[in-house]
């Protein structure tokens, strides 16, 4: 019954500055679902798009099903993303008015249903990635001094 994590999108949290998370479900086919039980996706390259409207995931790579047959799906095509009216309207308004970014940071199980994460934030310049990469590295050693100091 609960949350089976498939495939989380590590560049999206690298690149931008997320500040808002909405969960999404996403129109597959039968055999892009078993791929995706096999955990064969991949989120890196894929964006999301508003299109009249409607919200829509390109580049999400979904690996062919190896035993499918002729009815198997396209890799890379287009995927409607299924969102409440209010979450489409409240997306509109921040991609147009403030220049914000849709990109997909996970895709996940939750009960039984696929479900995509799509985050929206503000695109990184370089500087803020070499800081925030600075501050993990000291996360990360403050951590490791606090851990040789308990021992």
């Amino acid at each position: 019954m609960g949350i089976k994590i498939i495939a989380t999108n590590k560049k999206a949290y690298h690149e931008y500055f997320i500040d808002d998370t909405f969960e999404a479900g996403i129109v597959l086919t039968g055999t892009e679902v078993k791929s995706i039980r096999d955990g064969k996706v991949n989120l890196k390259e894929s964006f999301c798009r508003i299109k009249n409207g409607e919200v829509f995931i390109n580049n999400m790579n979904i690996a062919v099903y190896e035993f499918g047959n002729r009815e198997n799906h396209d890799p890379t095509r287009m995927r409607k993303l299924l969102l409440h009216h209010v979450e489409i309207d409240k997306l509109i308004r921040l991609t147009e008015q403030k220049g914000l970014a849709m990109v997909p940071t996970k895709i996940y199980f939750k009960n039984n249903y696929v479900k995509l994460e799509i985050g929206v934030g503000q695109g990184k310049k370089l500087h803020d990635k070499r800081q925030t990469l600075k501050s993990k590295e000291a996360d990360r050693e403050m951590a490791k001094a606090l851990k040789n100091s308990q021992h």
